[in-house]
């Protein structure tokens, strides 16, 4: 018996401010998932954005909404202390990051859940909702990417940023390019970086530390991916009957459009956009985001 088969899925479990804690590492057939659930009741899995990115910066959403349900946040494959066998075309692929979350549902029996994606995780979530659709309960998209290739045409960071900003950027993005693998480069990277995803700057440090964690490689790659499978989930968002939350920032970087063609797809959503407010609606609205998120789960 391989080592792969003998995880003891339940690694620790704890109660933070109240709210039941507990981690857990699942096999797939190349690796591992690290999974972190909060609070109890109805599942909703989180899905983080980047691709590359670990879920850490998705622990605050996640005690909020594991107050009233059972909010399950995982690293994606080969991110945060999730592992894979190799880091390659062969692996990162979106057929596979679905397979990952049926793993996770068939693990916890669940027969149907509540989905959140957010950024690159909405349209993580979109191609779930293609591929299998009868296995979500309600879906909530927030500041999503969209659902097919639109965001490669419609998103332009650099014209969120000053000219200073954008030169900053250049700057350091030529100095990891040259082999400075330092985290104060990284650091200083994301905070030139950082203000293209947010209304009020005062967030700039957090969201500065946040894209530091991504993984370039792993980034590229599903990138390649989405382009490769002509990601485009139109059909499915036409027959998805099951209730559906769009939530975004007035002034999100993902362009407007996105939710708005989205919105006019899925014939049983809500649209709801957030004035002051950019990439991050927990962040800079949190009263107003958690309120939409928790009147559509009480209407669903």
């Amino acid at each position: 018996m391989t080592n792969k088969c003998i995880y003891v899925f339940l690694l620790l479990s704890v109660y933070f401010n109240g709210i039941a804690q507990s981690t857990y590492n699942i096999p797939i057939p190349d690796g591992n998932l690290h999974i972190t659930t909060y609070g109890q009741g109805e599942p909703i899995l989180i899905i983080n954005g980047g691709p590359g990115m670990n879920s850490e910066g998705f622990t605050s959403l996640a005690e909020e909404l594991g107050k009233n349900n059972l909010a399950i946040l995982y690293d994606q494959r080969g991110t945060g202390n999730s592992s894979i066998s190799e880091v390659s075309t062969k692996t990162m692929t979106m057929d596979f990051m679905v397979d990952d979350i049926e793993v996770i549902r068939n693990h916890f029996k669940f027969e149907q859940w509540i989905v959140l994606g957010h950024s690159f995780g909405g349209m993580l979530a979109s191609y779930y909702v293609s591929k299998h659709p009868e296995n979500i309960k309600a879906l909530i998209l927030s500041g999503s990417g969209g659902y097919d290739l639109s965001i490669t045409r419609n998103l332009n960071l650099l014209s969120k940023l000053s000219q200073t900003e954008r030169d900053s950027l250049n700057y350091w993005n030529r100095q990891i390019s040259q082999g400075d693998t330092t985290y104060q480069a990284r650091y200083n990277r994301g905070k030139y970086l950082a203000p293209a995803y947010i209304y009020d700057k005062k967030h700039t440090p957090i969201i500065a530390e946040r894209l530091t964690q991504g993984n370039r490689t792993i980034n590229t790659l599903i990138w390649q991916n989405i382009r490769a499978i002509d990601f485009n989930c139109t059909e499915a968002y036409k027959n998805f009957k099951q209730p559906v939350l769009i939530i975004q920032g007035k002034k999100d970087v993902m362009d407007v459009s996105i939710a708005k063609s989205a919105h006019e797809l899925l014939t049983n959503s809500q649209l709801v956009f957030i004035d002051k407010c950019a990439h991050y609606g927990w962040l800079e609205q949190p009263e107003i985001y958690y309120q939409a998120i928790e009147a559509f789960l009480s209407n669903k």
